[in-house]
């Protein structure tokens, strides 16, 4: 059993075990929260029940990743993070500095460790050849993060008196501005798209800011479009789960976490399997209502499918895809990849990725709702509004710049030294007739034309009062 012990503001989990010489010692291991302490705590005693649990003791860099990834990536990645990072350690961080001794491993050591990335060749993770171009910083910066986390754990087990990555200067990463497509520009695409499945992953992606698992994973089960919903303005989608290629390496170590289903392959020789996942974090777990266009837009793709499985019969297999393929399985990311670029190619749109629409969709939100982070957050499914801050600041920076413009006029111009909390109605504004319905007249003026002829009218029947 082990026990839990407090020294000053750190926690350790404290236990015994039996060495190589048949001796039995006690081990401590040191972690900065209770919560922390409290879950390896339970993870040793489920393992000393099951007679799987080990001592970390490692001698090497190497000897300390796997029991990094087995212990720690295990219990907290997800599968394409686990997929990512044992990557960057097969191809990056093994063949250079795996067989250095922990003792041996410093700051300094680290720092020239970076300063050699910056001088390799990437590895293509499809087909294992270097390509022709070095390491971005960016890439490092990620082999950073991960080193760092790797010896935190080795500090928390004690096998490290200090965490090597702590004051290491690593390569800087310039942040480059992703292409995204305008408003007009994603409306004249869909006016050119003629393939109605890419038509429909358009306006969802853009409509409800989708990742494209989330996208390939939505099944109608999940999907809101009723007569009433639709006439009530409450369509909506819920996001809970989301269609991702994994390695079956990954899925085997595992052990198929958060996996609701593995598609059959589509050969024995593939080294990866479409599932379908719980989504990454809890906040991805989402409704988000939909405009009245998109609702209808689905109601008609629905009826084309429904059309498909009553002529197809047995050999439809039925998964309850929005996007099912032509005989029910899921559709695959590198299909609505490819036919986005042909739509982009043939017609002379900008080039951008699929993802960049959830950008689009976000930065457009954005400027619709004047800057409501918490109510975009809630549709892009961001774990903080810090993330929408930090990568959609400039947009909120337009509204400031007006907030500046309007402080010249008013103060250091003079004009409104002492201005109304409650402004007044300007001038051109139709004051409501009584008996007329505000909400009909507010459809009315929606339409520009019909606006300016309604003030043209009423600016007329002023005059002649």
């Amino acid at each position: 059993m082990a026990s839990l012990v407090q020294r000053g503001n750190r926690f350790c989990v404290v236990y015994q075990y039996t060495n190589e010489n048949g001796e039995r010692k006690q081990k401590w291991e040191t972690y900065k929260t209770a919560s922390e302490a409290k879950r390896r705590k339970k993870e040793i005693e489920y393992k000393e029940e099951l007679g799987t649990f080990t001592v970390p003791k490692c001698k090497t860099l190497d000897d300390l990743l796997k029991e990094y990834v087995a212990l720690y990536g295990k219990a907290t990645w997800a599968m394409s993070t686990h997929s990512s990072n044992v990557g960057l350690i097969e191809h990056y961080i093994s063949p250079i500095i795996g067989s250095m001794k922990l003792k041996e491993i410093n700051t300094r050591v680290i720092e020239k460790y970076y300063q050699q990335l910056l001088k390799t060749k990437p590895v293509d993770p499809v087909i294992g050849k270097k390509k022709n171009e070095f390491l971005t910083p960016h890439t490092i910066r990620s082999v950073h993060k991960l080193l760092h986390s790797c010896f935190e754990q080795a500090v928390k087990w004690e096998l490290m008196e200090k965490n090597p990555t702590d004051y290491a200067s690593v390569p800087k990463a310039e942040y480059k501005k992703r292409e995204i497509w305008t408003a007009e520009t994603l409306f004249q695409a869909l006016e050119l798209c003629e393939d109605e499945r890419l038509k429909l992953c358009l306006n969802l992606a853009f409509a409800c800011s989708l990742r494209m698992g989330e996208l390939l994973g939505l099944t109608w089960d999940c999907v809101e479009i009723s007569p009433e919903s639709i006439a009530e303005g409450k369509a909506y989608i819920q996001v809970n789960k989301e269609l991702q290629r994994v390695s079956r390496d990954t899925l085997n170590k595992l052990d198929s976490k958060d996996v609701m289903l593995v598609f059959p392959p589509m050969s024995s020789r593939t080294t990866t399997v479409q599932v379908l996942k719980a989504p990454k974090t809890a906040s991805s777990v989402r409704k988000i209502f939909l405009p009245r266009t998109v609702a209808e837009m689905l109601i008609k793709w629905k009826e084309g499918q429904q059309e498909t499985i009553n002529a197809l019969g047995d050999e439809y297999q039925d998964f309850d895809f929005v996007m099912a393929g032509p005989l029910g399985m899921p559709t695959e990311a590198g299909t609505i990849n490819a036919s986005f670029r042909t739509l982009i190619e043939r017609n002379d749109l900008p080039r951008v990725v699929f993802h960049s629409l959830r950008h689009s969709s976000i930065t457009y939100k954005l400027k619709l709702n004047g800057g409501d982070i918490k109510a975009t957050q809630g549709d892009s499914g961001h774990s903080q509004a810090n993330m929408i801050l930090n990568v959609y600041s400039h947009i909120l920076d337009d509204d400031r710049r007006k907030n500046a413009k309007l402080f010249e006029k008013a103060f250091y111009e003079k004009k409104e030294l002492d201005p109304d909390i409650h402004q007044k109605m300007p001038e051109n504004v139709l004051q409501v007739p009584e008996g007329v319905d505000p909400e009909l007249l507010g459809k009315v003026l929606a339409d520009p034309e019909m606006a300016a002829l309604l003030v043209s009218m009423a600016s007329k029947m002023n005059s002649k009062v």
